[in-house]
């Protein structure tokens, strides 16, 4: 039997640094998810699950849920605003973040986005919440508002997808080139995570120092560029297929609503703030100038008081 070939030290770190391979799964941990800094962990449907659950356990409880490529980090400059009178839990999506791929394998469809929630909130003995979500965590949070209404107090949809996109985002869209599943888990450079960073602020000068680290540092946690592609082609048929039918669904929505829009986002056009406020009338809508996609991130303090006027009404 031939011996494996393996890369020199020198070679293996160079090759490292400029995107090739993945990251250990424990630094990631001791980085982005360590005990000491709220961090938990649960086996829920083959994934282990990332969470922190904050606040006043005796309060109303929020539900905060990311968008692609990101993890609940995005969430960090929200909690000190809600934390003294709200219990905030906050997870990493299936294939994202810390929570990761499923030790076995399987897909990334949305009942089993749902389903994870569900089993969380049922692992936490949370009997209702509302649920806040930016982007794929919007859509998971108006889908799972539909599927069990007597589990969703309130919704806040921050840029979420819900209607068919015309122009689908770059990243997304480069799931469908052939190899892509092959070629973008061995090699992802920092660069791309940068140009993704910059188009989805309004105002790039708004990053802060160490976000895209934390972003290029997470989708090199093991198996997740693998799930990042594999949940991109699922969001391009869910675009295609899904979303064609939307306005039925989301008009059934029962839970009162907020819906928050950054009117620079360059990945879901501020056009279907128009499509939310047919569907659903009564829902509230807060759009942000000079803001794109992630209004949490680059204004969090005016995103997270527009929130709560609404929860508190």
């Amino acid at each position: 039997m031939n011996a494996p070939i393996i890369a020199p030290a020198p070679l293996a770190t160079g090759l490292a640094r400029f995107g090739f391979g993945e990251l250990p799964l424990a630094g990631l941990i001791n980085r982005y998810g360590h005990p000491q800094s709220g961090s938990c962990y649960v086996e829920l449907d083959d994934f282990t699950v990332h969470y922190r659950d904050e606040g006043c356990a005796d309060k109303p409880v929020v539900v905060m849920m990311h968008g692609v490529a990101s993890s609940l980090h995005t969430w960090d400059e929200w909690v000190p605003f809600f934390q003294d009178n709200y219990r905030v839990i906050r997870l990493d999506l299936p294939g994202f973040g810390l929570t990761g791929a499923p030790s076995k394998g399987g897909g990334y469809f949305a009942e089993r986005m749902l389903g994870v929630l569900m089993m969380l909130l049922d692992h936490l003995g949370v009997e209702k919440a509302s649920l806040i979500g930016n982007s794929l965590g919007g859509y998971i949070a108006w889908n799972f508002a539909l599927a069990h209404p007597q589990r969703v107090e309130k919704l806040v949809l921050i840029d979420p997808a819900g209607y068919p996109m015309r122009k689908v985002p770059w990243m997304i869209a480069s799931a469908a080139l052939p190899g892509a599943t092959l070629a973008m888990p061995l090699w992802m450079p920092r660069a791309l995570i940068s140009q993704a960073m910059r188009e989805v602020y309004g105002d790039p000068g708004r990053v802060k120092p160490g976000v895209v680290d934390r972003y290029y540092d997470l989708s090199r946690r093991p198996g997740n560029r693998r799930a990042m592609m594999e949940i991109f082609r699922v969001l391009l048929q869910v675009n295609r297929n899904e979303l064609q039918n939307s306005a039925t669904r989301i008009a059934a929505v029962k839970a009162p609503a907020l819906l928050l829009w950054g009117e620079l986002d360059r990945w879901i056009s501020p056009e279907h703030v128009a499509l939310w406020q047919r569907d659903l009338p009564g829902i509230r809508v807060v759009t942000y100038p000079g803001v794109g996609h992630i209004p949490m991130e680059e204004i969090p303090e005016q995103s997270a008081a527009d929130t709560l006027a609404f929860l508190r009404s």
